[in-house]
């Protein structure tokens, strides 16, 4: 039935997407509240009536959501995963020990540029930038307020470093993705992401070591808040080096191709027998670390507001959210309503430049309106394909602008997948009303320069390599076959 019912028109097509974000905005802006669920169940309500109107059945919807739904089940079991590893490396020790020796070892200077290239060797090592979020991140952001850094300048660093690593990890998901649905190799995909990557991060990087030296580094800081840490640490739990062995086991398990879920697992089970054995925690206390959190009470608050979290209940705010996103953008392309757009856009696509930038743009908005950083690549990088074998140009540029608008802007969208669950494990607490934590986004500078150096060698024609012969003889084979699929059907 769902091939029988014609594209809808331009405006159709933008109705629902309007109408959502309309109501997301009364949400946001005049109710004063950060919580996007509500307004995106509404939308995909508001979709599923629109397409059964245009004669598609309930069926026909709820399989459309629940296949988009499927697709990021894995996300959703790595999202609980982390919430796990987060309770229970903060019982072993893990994640205090790391706190500790990042207040005696670094300096506020030098803190913000360190910690984004920490989160880009990791990320790049597990090829995760939730698992890096949420483990060495959390960590740094202990640190930080240790060294009275603003949490959305710490927050920005790590968003920076981690996503920069889940862009061009081989072990990544979303980089196997991208090329895979525009049809390049992984390969040739991650060099040419390299003359984006590499001033993005560098410009960062700058940025970072700057302010560090000039605004961070010109306050006073209160040494005696950073000894209360630290002892109050030292009080509470039994420091060694044996403690760092569950995030050194994860890396060397990604590093052997081993999949991310198993590997973060694995995670669990060592710092869980860490808590057991080097902390002397009980199991059923373990259990309970891992379900609701770990919790502590040592009279410091700045110890108790860092260290008691995780747990999987923790996860439950973004894991609901990303499940009522995906369920809406699946029911937008279900009803072919994201077709229609993309069709809009590359019809009107004139220059390659234009191209790229539609392509990037694509990405960005179904980030913006779907709330899935998968869907942000599959759904641009198949409906782009063709056009860039046409204009000439390889495909290899439309997996960078897929990778780029998917990956890199999905931890800036608050209501997207990556950025609640940012916002999440990193305790940037926006759901309060504490909209100020939200400058995490400007400040995270390797995730937007990154496009835009994009968009920069796509007008100038640096870094944008043309089709090769192998690409044409390809495209020209793939469209004869789809015609001759047409005249069978036509016939019959």
């Amino acid at each position: 039935m769902n091939n029988k019912i014609a594209k809808p028109g331009l405006i159709m097509a933008l109705l629902p997407i309007v109408l959502t974000l309309a109501i997301l905005g009364i949400q946001l802006f005049y109710f004063g509240d950060f919580t996007p669920h509500i307004p995106l169940a509404i939308g995909l309500a508001i979709t599923a009536l629109i397409g059964w109107c245009r004669g598609y059945r309930w069926d026909d919807i709820e399989d459309g959501a629940l296949h988009v739904v499927r697709v990021g089940l894995p996300s959703i079991a790595i999202l609980m995963t982390v919430g796990m590893i987060v309770g229970i490396w903060i019982a072993s020790g893990t994640v205090p020990l790391l706190i500790y020796y990042g207040l005696k070892i670094l300096s506020p200077e030098i803190f913000l540029a360190a910690s984004m290239l920490l989160c880009a060797v990791v990320s790049v090592s597990l090829g995760t930038s939730w698992g890096t979020t949420g483990t060495v991140g959390l960590a740094l952001m202990g640190i930080g307020a240790g060294f009275d850094i603003p949490m959305y300048w710490t927050a920005g660093a790590v968003v920076s470093g981690a996503f920069f690593g889940d862009k061009i990890s081989p072990l990544s998901d979303t980089t196997n993705l991208a090329p895979a649905v525009t049809g390049v190799n992984l390969f040739d995909h991650i060099r040419n992401m390299m003359p984006t990557t590499v001033p993005a991060m560098l410009i960062a990087f700058a940025i970072y070591a700057t302010v560090g030296y000039t605004l961070i580094g010109s306050q006073q800081v209160d040494f005696s808040k950073i000894q209360s840490i630290t002892g109050g640490i030292e009080d509470n739990f039994n420091l060694s080096l044996l403690l760092l062995l569950p995030p050194l086991v994860v890396i060397g398990l990604a590093l052997k191709k081993m999949p991310a879920l198993p590997s973060l697992f694995a995670g669990v089970l060592l710092g869980a027998a860490l808590a057991v054995t080097v902390q002397g925690i009980s199991l059923q206390d373990i259990f309970n670390f891992m379900h609701s959190g770990y919790k502590i009470d040592t009279g410091i608050a700045e110890i108790d507001g860092l260290l008691n979290r995780g747990g999987i209940t923790s996860m439950t705010w973004v894991i609901t959210l990303v499940l009522i996103a995906l369920s809406f953008g699946g029911a937008l392309e279900r009803t072919r309503c994201l077709e229609t757009l993309i069709d809009a856009v590359v019809s009107r696509t004139q220059s390659f430049f234009g191209l790229q930038a539609s392509a990037t743009g694509s990405a960005v908005a179904t980030n913006l309106v779907a709330g899935d950083p998968y869907l942000s690549i599959a759904l641009p990088g198949r409906m782009f394909a063709p056009a860039y074998t046409k204009a000439g140009y390889s495909k290899l540029n439309l997996s960078r602008a897929v990778e780029e608008g998917g990956t890199l802007i999905s931890p800036l969208v608050p209501w997207n997948a990556g950025g609640a669950f940012v916002i999440t494990a990193l305790g940037l607490g926006i759901g309060d009303g504490n909209f100020e934590n939200l400058l995490y986004i400007p400040l995270a500078f390797a995730c937007w320069l990154s496009p835009l150096f994009g968009l920069f060698y796509a007008a100038t024609g640096r870094f944008s390599p043309k089709a090769s012969e192998q690409e044409i003889a390809q495209a020209n084979a793939e469209e004869h076959d789809a015609l001759s699929l047409q005249e069978a059907k036509t016939a019959s």
